[in-house]
């Protein structure tokens, strides 16, 4: 007699997994991420020069979207999702007030504005790091983002820091990449979902 049958013959229901009915809420906040990340990081590189063109996009998409597929990923027992989107939502919100809504760009003192945001980068820096490790064993395709993004982050600060443009534009280049990569993340899982199979490959689970 199979297990399974043994289970049934019990009247003990297998336990069903935590959020079994709520679609993979990964290739939204994957994509969310993306688009908001690679208009910001087209401004960073110096070829676009607005950057208010973003902070729409930081609210609503990369900030309230992300937030809400972590929420979906924490009722699906997902840990490292619910931990990325909702920080990273978090992230493009604050990115919104900071930038667009407190005052910023009233400091006057040039070197204390470049030592603050540098601060706020590098701390965003050290999470990436570390959620980087946790990646390992998600997939190749959302550990590339990890690794790209860190390094978009660490640039940015020290150019913060160093109040170097071309450090700043070299994270912007660095950032388009990481936008690029999340895209291709979202899309393998957004299509292996219609097609009910793998479309492009998003390198293995550890």
């Amino acid at each position: 007699m199979s297990h399974t049958s043994e289970v049934a013959d019990s009247g003990v229901l297998p336990r069903a997994l935590p959020g079994a009915h709520i679609a993979d809420p990964a290739p939204l906040g994957l994509a969310a991420f993306a688009l908001t990340t690679f208009v910001l990081s087209f401004v960073n590189t110096g070829l676009f020069k607005v950057e208010p063109v973003v902070f729409g996009l930081a609210l609503a998409y990369g900030g309230l979207a992300q937030l809400c597929a972590g929420m979906w990923e924490f009722a699906k027992g997902n840990t490292f999702g619910a931990t990325a989107f909702a920080s990273y939502g978090g992230f493009w919100i604050s990115f919104w007030w900071l930038t667009g809504h407190s005052g910023l760009d009233k400091v006057t003192n040039a070197n204390d504005l470049g030592n603050s945001l540098g601060l706020y980068l590098i701390a965003w820096a050290i999470f990436t790091g570390y959620m980087t490790i946790a990646a390992t064993r998600v997939s190749g395709a959302v550990l590339a983002v990890f690794v790209l993004l860190t390094i978009t982050y660490i640039l940015l600060g020290i150019g913060e820091f160093a109040m170097s443009d071309t450090l700043g534009k070299i994270g912007g280049w660095v950032g388009v990449a990481t936008a690029l990569a999340a895209w291709y993340a979202s899309f393998g899982g957004v299509t292996a979902f219609t097609h009910k199979r793998a479309l492009v490959p998003t390198g293995p689970r550890e």
